[in-house]
């Protein structure tokens, strides 16, 4: 493992690892009124493509944290479609 690889481990697990309390808070609450579905919607989307960035290039420290990130982005964002369906108007 070089450096490079290191440094890309590191900073792909703290912005991962951000998103863990945002999927825990909404799933407690159920609460999504805050939550952007466009930011949502683009972020997600924004990190499907850098994984198949990542996946294209053979780099595993693109290829793992945003594997994570798009499934904690993307449960954030399937709450929001949910939860949103189910409180009344």
């Amino acid at each position: 493992m070089t450096a490079a690889d290191l440094v890309g481990y590191i900073a792909g697990f703290c912005t991962t690892i951000s998103f863990l309390p945002q999927v825990l808070q909404v799933w407690r609450t159920r609460s999504v009124a805050d939550i952007s579905l466009g930011m949502y919607s683009l972020f997600v989307t924004g990190i499907a493509l850098w994984l198949a960035f990542g996946i294209a290039i053979g780099s595993w420290p693109v290829i793992i944290p945003n594997i994570v990130t798009l499934l904690l982005a993307g449960s954030v964002l399937v709450m929001k479609l949910r939860f949103t369906a189910r409180q009344p108007i």
